[in-house]
């Protein structure tokens, strides 16, 4: 399992140096851009773009997991479909070809005979990366590999790698638009419970160097099995005394006031304005706008803020399991929100964590796989209580989604 895991970091970090080279160069860069299909169109943007690096990266996350553990490609779903059309009207399949000058080739006809660009890319596709994290090293846990199914979202937040800025401002940490908001996401599911066990998230642009305008990235994961939870986000004692002692003066507080202050939450630019209208009577100020889905499921996994909350059905399977793996390494995890809501003592008091492995009952295309009932990230389950007991009353019943 940890195999796996050392394995998915090595091709996260192949698939940012793909996204980083098709960013920075710009004769690969003008190249990326081709529509959806109808099939394929996210209906959360009016324009919704497909990127050659998106399947690209796709189509490497799959042929290494394949090449190290036969059998395991196959298992990999994600949101982009390979198959292009070029100007000549001709139908390709893409696919990571065994040797840098078939892959060259076979760039070159998606590309309609763009040699560069096909050279560019060939390259840093076939270039061997090396990536390693000590804290796996002493970690053997064996779980059956046929149980394993994975969701990859190749590069989350598209249109920020398309058109975001490099020179956004954070605010408090939390970054509302531009490179940094761009993650790739893979995220590990027992396919037959549907429970996240382990996740990858890669964040290929955090920092830029300012002399060669090269950029640097970070990657998180976790793991979560039978009462094994290890993470990359591992808090000295001190901290996590700190965060431990936080919760409680939270969940004590009588003041409303003063226990809603502590919260905070970052929440969708296209968010309904009623919804927006209940948190910020829980948050105050510290609600936080930002792009893409990976992006906020991370700002919780770093600590940047308490909840990521999303009332409507336009993230989907790929965009939240990875996430949600890490968060439940860290004690947290992720909620439909809508049955949270419904939640009473005649459906049950659990709480309705989202599951990976069964489809939307009579949805068709991307819509199989949306998180229909919107979400909840969280990293402790005394915050979600809290925060839930605080919202609720302040939504109206219609709110979030139907």
């Amino acid at each position: 399992m940890s195999a796996i895991l050392r394995e998915l970091l090595r091709v996260s970090e192949k698939a940012a140096n793909i996204a980083r080279a098709c960013r920075q160069q710009e004769a690969l860069f003008q190249l990326l851009i081709e529509e959806k299909k109808e099939g394929e169109k996210n209906k959360k943007f009016a324009v919704d773009f497909k990127t050659l690096a998106d399947v690209l990266v796709q189509e490497v996350i799959k042929q290494n997991m394949e090449n190290k553990f036969p059998g395991l490609g196959k298992k990999i779903l994600g949101e982009e479909s390979n198959e292009f059309t070029n100007d000549l009207g001709e139908k390709i399949i893409l696919r990571l070809c065994p040797t840098e000058e078939e892959t060259v080739e076979l760039l070159s006809r998606v590309l309609s005979g763009n040699k560069l660009a096909s050279e560019a890319l060939a390259k840093v596709v076939h270039q061997d990366v090396t990536f390693t994290d000590p804290a796996l090293d002493s970690v053997e846990i064996n779980i059956p590999q046929d149980i394993l199914g994975i969701w990859v979202d190749p590069i989350d937040s598209t249109y920020q790698y398309i058109r975001g800025s490099a020179d956004i401002k954070s605010n408090q940490g939390v970054f509302p638009s531009g490179l940094q908001c761009v993650t790739i996401l893979i995220g590990v599911y027992d396919l037959h419970t549907g429970v996240p066990l382990m996740g990858v998230i890669n964040q290929p642009f955090v920092s830029q160097d300012l002399n060669t305008l090269r950029w640097k990235g970070q990657c998180y994961w976790g793991l979560s099995y039978l009462g094994t939870n290890i993470h990359s986000l591992q808090l000295p004692d001190s901290e996590r005394k700190g965060r431990d002692t936080q919760s409680q003066v939270t969940e004590d507080t009588s003041s409303e006031a003063e226990c809603s202050h502590r919260f905070s939450a970052v929440i969708s630019t296209s968010e309904k304005d009623t919804v927006k209208a209940a948190l910020s009577r829980v948050c105050g100020e510290r609600m936080f706008p930002a792009a893409g889905a990976g992006y906020k499921s991370l700002c919780v996994v770093q600590g940047l803020v308490d909840i990521y909350i999303f009332s409507e059905d336009t993230t989907f399977k790929w965009d939240s399991c990875a996430a949600h793996a890490i968060l439940r390494a860290l004690g947290g995890g992720m909620v439909d929100l809508r049955q949270c809501l419904q939640r009473s003592s005649e459906t049950g008091l659990d709480w309705p964590q989202l599951v990976y492995h069964v489809e939307n009952e009579g949805a068709a295309g991307v819509d199989r796989w949306a998180n229909k009932g919107g979400l909840i990230a969280y990293r402790s389950r005394k915050q979600l209580e809290t925060f839930l007991s605080l919202l609720i009353p302040n939504l109206a019943p219609g709110d979030t989604c139907t």
